[in-house]
């Protein structure tokens, strides 16, 4: 399974048309938005891939209980925590999941997130931790390929230099 990832594109709706046509190019199965902007992706219109977004910590929607702040997904078999933010934040909704507490308790293998705008791919306790950056200013998004429990992270810019690529075996 190929899964794009893309965060804090905060209005770019340039950058992310081309960041989303670069993964559409990789073949991707999945495009994962992880906040500010999730709007974003609706001024896109429809994508031949599948698309799920989780909206930022100060987004109108992120006080929208119909709307998942966070979401636990299973992705070709790696229960997946797709979030803004690494930690809790003051803006969470009462029933929103404790990413302390999926993490703490190793209740998954891979964490998405953004929120820092800060790149990171880092194995911690177990668990594949991919922040992809901040697309609006850096142009920066992440390529996972998964199979079985190895997953290939690429994180590239919208020129498709690869910033930072490793290989996990989780």
């Amino acid at each position: 399974m190929k899964i794009g990832v893309v965060s804090d594109s905060h209005g770019n709706v340039e950058y992310l048309r081309r960041a989303t046509d670069l993964m559409i190019e990789e073949n991707v199965d999945m495009i994962i938005h992880l906040g500010d902007d999730r709007s974003d992706m609706l001024e896109l219109g429809s994508l031949s891939a599948r698309t799920v977004a989780v909206p930022g910590v100060f987004e109108e929607t992120y006080r929208d209980a119909s709307v998942p702040n966070r979401i636990i997904a299973d992705l070709d078999g790696l229960t997946t925590l797709i979030s803004h933010t690494p930690k809790s934040h003051e803006n969470d909704l009462p029933h929103d999941p404790k990413p302390e507490e999926i993490i703490a308790n190793k209740k998954a293998d891979v964490v998405l997130f953004g929120h820092t705008h800060q790149l990171e791919l880092k194995v911690h306790k177990g668990m594949l931790f991919v922040n992809p950056g901040y697309l609006k200013k850096d142009g920066t998004f992440a390529l996972l390929e998964i199979e079985g429990r190895k997953v290939n992270v690429r994180i590239m810019n919208l020129d498709k230099r690869v910033k930072r690529e490793k290989r996990f075996q989780l």
